[in-house]
């Protein structure tokens, strides 16, 4: 289970990023280097959490024209980052253009490439606000399928949705299109400002392949103990 929890590490200091590093070295695999540690840090917070030993998916959100998109990840290729994100809303060309561009420059400087995960709808974006801010008229199961298919079709590895439509992306684009899943909230924690949430027991049930936790664990009084929990949650059947 440890495997299937990507910690977002939201933070923009160097000693809270060490921090860090050092409590949950021994407890998870995966980290998220988020806009907030990235533009604070650089690159270098990659290849350091690489050195650490950890895995890290860069979640930065790609969004631009195709050229600059295709650039930009082909730079980020080189930081080591085991799984990379971009914005599905972005369009086919953008998505496809860079899937080929990424795995071309990988093996042509041996490297291993980065899984590359499509971004649907935000798990802050309400129906609500979907349909009378975003102005978009489909449902957003609809959206995010649609999403997820075109992203599939571009190339990618997967996509970040939240709980609520994991089982449907599984169902439409098959078990191995990865979904990397945010939203996650412990029984025992606050909501904060996600509004489509499951606990971590919920959405494995539902098929997700990643689980991504943030302040349920920086923000608890015993972070490991927090981890353990949330660990304990995912294995209970009942839960």
């Amino acid at each position: 289970m440890r495997e299937r929890i990507i910690i977002a590490l939201d933070v923009s200091e160097r000693h809270a990023l060490e921090k860090w590093a050092e409590t949950l070295r021994t407890h998870v695999s995966w980290v998220k280097v988020g806009m907030e540690l990235f533009y604070a840090l650089g690159s270098e917070a990659v290849t350091y959490l690489n050195k650490q030993g950890f895995k890290v998916f860069l979640d930065l959100k790609l969004h631009d024209i195709p050229n600059t998109v295709e650039k930009a990840a082909t730079v980020l290729v080189e930081t080591g980052a085991a799984m990379i994100n971009l914005h599905c809303l972005g369009g086919v060309e953008m998505m496809k253009r860079t899937a080929e561009r990424v795995r071309k420059e990988a093996g042509m400087k041996g490297l291993t490439p980065p899984k590359l995960i499509g971004v649907t709808i935000l798990t802050s974006i309400s129906e609500e606000i979907l349909k009378k801010e975003l102005q978009i008229n489909s449902s957003m199961k609809e959206q995010v399928l649609h999403l997820a298919t075109i992203a599939k079709d571009a190339g990618l590895n997967g996509v970040v949705a939240s709980p609520l439509e994991v089982q449907a992306i599984k169902d439409k684009c098959g078990d191995g299109f990865l979904t990397i899943v945010p939203g996650i909230r412990p029984a025992w924690s606050v909501v904060n400002d996600q509004r489509r949430i499951l606990t971590p027991r919920q959405a494995l049930d539902r098929g997700a392949d990643f689980l991504v936790i943030g302040r349920p664990v920086l923000q608890a009084a015993d972070p490991v103990k927090a981890v353990e929990m949330i660990i304990n949650e995912m294995e209970d059947k009942n839960a």
